[in-house]
């Protein structure tokens, strides 16, 4: 999930760890299946998402055009299914270890795009602020449209 963002920062036992002045929040979420050809795909396309408005207001600048940052948090409850009883499972999400390496691997290609990249901690209680500039959110997955 990608969220179009003023001021953010992240903090983990009261310390920020990750901050950036504007840019986009991306909130990353690694499931079974997924791979560093998947992580690849969601950075380009991350990188060149056209959400930041031109001189006349609509969205025509991708986060480096407009000079501005990422900061990326590792968060498998995106996978949490909640279609049965009330408390989320998450039999979708990846092994830890999987997912800790394919979330660096998004980073590390989101970096080779030439973006400023602040992260958080992977796996730790984190305290996220920030503030969502329009509010732009966008959903993006890997999954291959038919």
């Amino acid at each position: 999930m990608v969220q179009r963002s003023g001021p953010a920062h992240v903090t983990v036992d009261g310390a920020v760890i990750g901050a950036i002045d504007r840019g986009l929040v991306v909130l990353v979420g690694v499931k079974e299946g997924d791979t560093v050809q998947d992580a690849a795909y969601l950075a380009e396309k991350v990188a060149h998402l056209r959400v930041f408005p031109d001189d006349e207001g609509k969205m025509n600048f991708d986060v480096l055009t407009a000079g501005g940052q990422v900061l990326s948090i590792s968060q498998f409850t995106l996978y949490g299914d909640v279609r049965k009883g009330r408390r989320p499972n998450y039999m979708r999400a990846a092994d830890p270890a999987v997912a800790r390496t394919l979330y660096e691997a998004f980073n590390d290609a989101l970096r080779g795009c030439g973006l400023h990249v602040e992260t958080g901690e992977f796996g730790a209680m984190m305290q996220v602020s920030l503030v969502n500039d329009g509010p732009v959110t966008i959903l993006i997955d890997s999954e291959r449209q038919l």
